[in-house]
Order: C-alpha cells, then sequence, then structure tokens
C-alpha cells in the first residue's frame, strides 16, 4: 500500500476452526495492507474448551492460505501489543459480526490503544453471507451431526468429522 513502509496487518484469534468468516476478513484485509500475520493465540482471554490443539488450528489456517505469499500464520502468547510491536505490525484486525461483538472488541480495542498507541484497531464487517458464523457455532452444529460443509473449506471439514468420528 505504501512503498516507503508496508502495512503489516495482525488478525487475532483462537480460529477454533477457521471458518469461511474468518476467510473473508482475511481477503477484505488483503485489500487494504500489504502483508497480514493471522495470530493464532496458544491461550484464550475467554474461557474455552478447544476442539482443536494449536498446532492443528495452525495447520489447517496455513492450509487454506499456502498460495498467499503476504499471508503468514503465527502462533502468539502474552499482550498482542507486545506481538505486534515484535512484527512491526500497525494494525490490528478485529471482526464484528453483530453489534453484541462489540461491547467486547472496543474494550479490547481501547486497552491495546492504552498500551500500543502507535498501534490502530480496524474493525471489519464480513460479508452478510457470514454474518451470523462463529467458530463456537460451527464446533457445536458440527458436534450435533449437522453439515458445516457451506461454512468451512475442505480441510477443516475432514478434519472436523476427523474429529467428531463422523
Amino acid at each position: 500500500m505504501s512503498p516507503s513502509r508496508p502495512v503489516v496487518a495482525i488478525y487475532p484469534g483462537s480460529f477454533d476452526p477457521i471458518t469461511k468468516g474468518h476467510e473473508d476478513l482475511v481477503r477484505r484485509t488483503l485489500r487494504v495492507t500489504d502483508r497480514l500475520v493471522i495470530a493464532v493465540s496458544s491461550t484464550s482471554t475467554e474461557s474455552k474448551k478447544h476442539l482443536f490443539e494449536l498446532e492443528e488450528r495452525l495447520e489447517l489456517i496455513q492450509k487454506i492460505f499456502n498460495k498467499d505469499k503476504r499471508v503468514e500464520v503465527r502462533r502468539f502468547d502474552g499482550l498482542l501489543v507486545d506481538f505486534a510491536r515484535d512484527l512491526g505490525a500497525q494494525v490490528v484486525i478485529r471482526g464484528l459480526r453483530a453489534v453484541s461483538d462489540f461491547d467486547y472488541e472496543l474494550q479490547m480495542a481501547q486497552m491495546n490503544q492504552e498500551l500500543g498507541p502507535e498501534i490502530e484497531t480496524l474493525f471489519l464487517v464480513p460479508d452478510v453471507e457470514y454474518s451470523f458464523l462463529s467458530a463456537s457455532l460451527v464446533r457445536e452444529v458440527a458436534s450435533l451431526g449437522g453439515d458445516v460443509s457451506r461454512f468451512v473449506s475442505a480441510p477443516v471439514l475432514t478434519r472436523l468429522k476427523q474429529k467428531l468420528g463422523q
């Protein structure tokens, strides 16, 4: 985007599993940045039990984006602003699906702004087709035997079926 200094963004999350909604936000981010690091959290700020181990989540995301050299997949621990500084990232990407997401995301963005004022948070909305979609909803539907093939890429669907014994 800039000839003198590439714009590097970080898209953090647990991605358990990565959904087509996440993929949509990656593509939207690449319209406005030069490079995107998908930062897979090894810990969670919310109390969640992961379906996929960290290494599995990293592997699935790498499979999906392996042809795009502008996308890098990394794990991270600790404070996001520290991770962003270490990578030289200027932007954090967060997705907003509904008004219910906004309160939590705003609080996180404001805390990150206090801790790292040089790092901007950009909120993006997914395509309307994915506006209701969440990884936890995909996990729940899949665990009950529902068809989630419209909501996840083929490698994720295969791994979900293996993991859930379907």
